[in-house]
């Protein structure tokens, strides 16, 4: 079995996994998602016509496990310009989700999702950093 080479690697790595897992819950349980985030689910039956919240929820959810299955490929690759490139945008992806809940676009509840992005930004870019300065051979 392969496993990442190196601390960034791991760091993403997990994100990776983490980000197709949620991805594969949104499709399989698109309202144990939604209560994950914060939102309150309606039931089918109770959606108004052009509720399109499910196909925003689908796309979103596949667009989660595609970007965790790349994640996870780039680690086993040990592409440090991917994670690189990673970085500033997922700190912009923190950025933008906390003003969704400060502005009120997003309950509370979600402002999980952008500390979880923001997050695994610095400690990407930390462990780059350290591997940069010698801190780890390899």
């Amino acid at each position: 079995m392969r496993l990442p080479r190196s601390l960034s690697g791991w760091t993403m790595a997990v994100f990776g996994v983490l980000a197709a897992a949620l991805g594969v819950v949104g499709l399989v349980a698109p309202d144990a998602l939604l209560t994950v985030m914060g939102f309150a689910p309606v039931p089918r039956g109770e959606r108004a016509d052009g509720d399109h919240t499910l196909v925003f929820l689908t796309a979103s959810s596949m667009a989660a496990l595609n970007m965790g299955v790349y994640y996870v490929l780039a680690a086993l690759a040990d592409w440090k310009p991917f994670f690189r490139w990673t970085v500033p945008f997922r700190l912009l992806t923190c950025a933008v989700f906390t003003l969704a809940v400060v502005t009120g676009r997003a309950p509370a509840g979600f402002l999980g999702v952008g500390l979880w992005e923001g997050l695994g930004a610095v400690v990407t870019g930390a462990a780059l950093r350290y591997e940069k300065r010698g801190g780890e051979r390899g």
